[in-house]
């Protein structure tokens, strides 16, 4: 059976599940079961602390994992990031005083505090400065004004909580996480292409619709320019010859304008469906 470590709570947990289960997967009703075989799929999940899941995938304890990218990356194993997985997506900044500290280099000689220590370790290495990261776990916007640290690295989102305590971002972006699914060194443990395959199935049918509409046949061909769909529309006559039927996958948020044009050179009767699921 494959071996694959799902998040058990946080901000992954949730939506990891959620992707499996669209994925047609089984997952837990209690969330104080650690364990789950899903003997129909030939798979075995097993439900970790986020920040441990990098660690177990890259000792091969598990054949998959699904953890964050800062995670991975902070846990300082070697494992591959297979693919990106589109959610719980998070930006890394640099933040101190304003007036005190305004660039990466003047972080020299300082203390930063961070809960992501050998994420940030390599960011400054990259960048030849050094630097003391003192690690901390939970909230760290603090820690400037306690005397603990001169600057802090964190996740920011709309950066309202580190001006609330006084602090401005600077430089570049550290690095932009999100979800991904992990899997160790190596060629891929047997099962696993089966799991990627339907979660690529998963994040094509969110990122995709289905659209038919009809369309006189005179103007089939512009109405292929607009809607080209991922190889070629399906393309078939109606009882009136003088109409076809066009079905056809469109990216989700272009699919009202993509309606819009059709409807604006003749198509008719034009409908959007759901995807739930897809091979590609």
């Amino acid at each position: 059976m494959l071996r694959i470590a799902v998040p058990n709570k946080g901000s992954l947990s949730e939506p990891a599940t959620t992707m499996l289960t669209e994925a047609g997967y089984r997952q837990r009703r209690d969330s104080r079961e650690l364990v789950l075989t899903d003997a129909d799929n030939e798979v075995e999940f097993f439900f970790l602390r986020p920040r441990d899941i990098a660690v177990y995938v890259g000792s091969g304890t598990v054949d998959a994992g699904i953890t964050g990218r800062d995670l991975l990356i902070d846990s300082g194993v070697e494992a591959i990031e297979h693919r990106a997985l589109g959610f719980a997506r998070s930006s890394f900044h640099f933040a101190a005083p304003a007036s005190e500290i305004t660039s990466v280099e003047d972080l020299e000689g300082k203390r930063i505090a961070t809960s992501y220590k050998v994420l940030v370790e390599r960011h400054l290495a990259g960048r030849g400065v050094t630097a003391e990261v003192v690690r901390l776990d939970g909230a760290i916007e603090s820690t400037v004004q306690l005397g603990v640290a001169d600057a802090v690295a964190d996740v920011v989102e709309t950066g309202s909580t580190l001006r609330a305590a006084g602090l401005s971002t600077f430089g570049d972006q550290i690095l932009a996480s999100e979800a991904v699914l992990i899997r160790p060194l190596g060629d891929p443990r047997p099962g696993f292409d089966t799991l990627d395959r339907r979660i690529a199935g998963v994040l094509t049918a969110r990122e995709y619709v289905l659209m038919d509409y009809d369309i006189p046949v005179e103007r089939v061909a512009r109405a292929v320019e607009i809607s080209p769909g991922l190889e070629s529309p399906t393309v078939s006559p109606l009882h009136d010859r003088g109409w076809a039927a066009v079905r056809v996958m469109v990216p989700r948020r272009a699919s009202h304008r993509i309606m819009d044009e059709l409807y604006e050179i003749g198509a008719r009767a034009i409908l959007v469906t759901q995807i739930h699921a897809t091979r590609l």
